[in-house]
């Protein structure tokens, strides 16, 4: 397998903002399944001190989620340089990334990796937006499985309406609109 669907739970919502968790999991657009899973909780302060940076309407918002969202804040986190380097050996040989959003998790992954790391670890070529691919199959329901704004949760709920949505795709129109997988 080498798509990838990756969520971050963030403290900010520009291409700069701390990363306080990314989740991430593989899945095969073929077959349907899921397979190997990354969840870190990030040091907020290590990603400040990256240059990375928080909004106050992002932390308030924060405030007003479930408390099982929150966990995040509460079981502390790892440094970010130690957290992306792991992900970068977990990230499968020519991975495809798919982040929720064309200016969103793979922007602000991009930008962490180049502020700790140099580069990021997957080809540009291989971005995709899930957030675009939603938009071509709007009948295709999403069904939330686990924690809103869990990023493993998310990460696989989004994966699972991908796989949908693209096995969808190839069936109606005949033609092959996925990634090898």
């Amino acid at each position: 397998m080498n798509n990838v669907m990756v969520d971050l739970e963030t403290l900010g919502n520009g291409s700069n903002s701390v990363i306080i968790a990314l989740g991430a999991v593989e899945f095969d657009p073929t077959t349907g399944e899921l397979g190997r899973e990354f969840y870190e909780n990030i040091d907020a302060q290590s990603c400040v001190d990256f240059g990375l940076q928080m909004d106050v309407s992002t932390v308030m918002w924060w405030m007003q989620q479930s408390d099982e969202a929150r966990g995040a804040f509460k079981k502390g986190g790892v440094p970010l340089p130690v957290v992306l380097a792991q992900f970068e050996g977990w990230l499968p040989h020519d991975a495809v990334v798919w982040g929720n959003g064309a200016s969103f998790d793979n922007v602000i992954l991009s930008n962490a990796y180049r502020k700790t790391h140099g580069e990021q670890p997957w080809k540009f070529w291989n971005d995709r937006c899930y957030r675009t691919l939603k938009t071509l199959r709007p009948d295709i329901p999403f069904v939330r499985g686990g924690t809103h704004h869990n990023a493993l949760d998310d990460a696989k709920t989004q994966a699972v309406h991908a796989i949908a949505i693209l096995q969808a795709l190839e069936k109606s129109n005949g033609t092959d609109t996925r990634s090898e997988g």
